[in-house]
Order: structure tokens, then C-alpha cells, then sequence
């Protein structure tokens, strides 16, 4: 008969099992954030192609684009 798992093989392997887990979770992590890395740089190149789409528009239209508008007194 095969002899049962003493209590230090059991708690080592409860160990080494919760350590693979920290590990693969550790994984998915990085693999995410890696991804909404990428998501992040796509939305600041559309936004800075609305931008310039924007000004040309603007441009084209004839109007000034002004940082601040100026209150008349």
C-alpha cells in the first residue's frame, strides 16, 4: 500500500502549489497591463489626430484658435 502523505509533505506541498499560483497570477498581471498599455497609446494617437483634424478644420473655416478666451469689457 502506497503510504499516505506525512504532514510535511502535505503543508510543502500546499506551499509550492500556492507559489505556482502567486506566480501564474503575477503573469496574467504583467500580460495585462502590458495590454492597457497599448490601449492607452492607441486613444493618445486618436486623440492627437482629432486634435489635428480639429485645427485644420478650424484652419480652413477661417476661425482663430484661441487658448483662453478674453472677456470684453
Amino acid at each position: 500500500m502506497a503510504d499516505p502523505l506525512s504532514l510535511q509533505q502535505a503543508i510543502l506541498a500546499i506551499v509550492v502549489g500556492t507559489l505556482a499560483a502567486i506566480v501564474y497570477s503575477l503573469r496574467l498581471l504583467f500580460l495585462i497591463e502590458r495590454r492597457v498599455a497599448n490601449v492607452e497609446e492607441h486613444i493618445e494617437r486618436v486623440a492627437n489626430n482629432l486634435l489635428k483634424e480639429e485645427l485644420k478644420i478650424e484652419k480652413a473655416v477661417g476661425r482663430k484658435v484661441s487658448k483662453g478666451k478674453k472677456k470684453k469689457r
